[in-house]
């Protein structure tokens, strides 16, 4: 295959998936993984594709655009990693935990599917499989009901109705973005209705959030950022921002990807 019908290829698979990882198009194509770096290079000068850690994901239009689950999780993924290695210590045998929707968030729930006796609520198709897949007998999982979105996320009022009649010990809120002046938000305006509805559930709220999340703005803000009682996230955060949040939020906790 020449290196032009390849890259048609991969510009076709990244408009439909949202995105896409180096390693899998090596193999699909058959070539090394320098090759298809240099392929997602000439994608990206032309402004067809973003280029990302391990991967491509497409442009991001605006504060309304909500990317897929697959095209996210290519982003950061060692900062994830570490964020989500750091939340998983803050959980017990026994908790009543929620999960929101988000990569991050599925990243933690890949470490706690050994945890004894937990139950989980969560609104992720995504991390409700994590737990599905593990199938550990004394955890209870529960999946809120609601209309699915680009991020694999279940909302809308059927969502928001399974959540306000709950009592967790703690959210783990992964966010789409978060300002000053607009806090935590998400592109999606229903996904913040139903965020809002686990905030309310939750006796702590422990937001995780990348050092890329600072300064992007979806349409609608879910919470302040002084509502959460932790905020997790890594050492690539701004040096301002970092002061700020740490006159913000009660806890600010800043992990070192490895």
């Amino acid at each position: 295959m020449l290196a032009q019908q390849r890259q048609t290829a991969i510009l076709d698979r990244v408009r439909a998936t949202g995105g896409v990882r180096v390693t899998e198009l090596a193999s699909e194509f058959s070539v090394s993984d320098m090759t298809i770096r240099r392929d997602l290079e000439a994608l990206a000068e032309r402004g067809l594709l973003a280029k990302v850690h391990g991967g491509a994901t497409t442009v991001s239009p605006g504060s309304a655009h909500e990317p897929g689950f697959t095209a996210k999780s290519v982003r950061e993924r060692g900062e994830k990693t570490a964020i989500a290695m750091r939340a998983a210590a803050l959980v017990s045998p026994g908790d009543a935990i929620a999960l929101s929707a988000g990569t991050t968030t599925a990243e933690l729930a890949q470490r706690l599917v050994d945890v004894p006796a937990l139950t989980v609520v969560t609104n992720s198709i995504p991390v409700a499989d994590v737990f599905y897949r593990a199938g550990r007998a004394d955890q209870t999982v529960v999946l809120t009901g609601g209309t699915r979105t680009p991020s694999d996320a279940l909302v809308g009022p059927v969502a928001v109705a399974a959540i306000g009649a709950l009592h967790l010990d703690v959210l783990f809120l992964g966010v789409h973005g978060m300002s000053e002046r607009a806090g935590y938000t998400t592109p999606n305006l229903m996904e913040a209705d139903v965020n809002r509805a686990l905030v309310e559930a939750a006796e702590r709220l422990v937001v995780l959030a990348d050092h890329t999340k600072w300064g992007t703005v979806g349409i609608s803000s879910i919470v302040p950022l002084s509502r959460a009682h932790v905020l997790i996230t890594d050492d690539g955060l701004d040096p301002g921002a970092r002061e700020l949040l740490s006159e913000t939020v009660p806890e600010l906790v800043v992990v070192n990807p490895q």
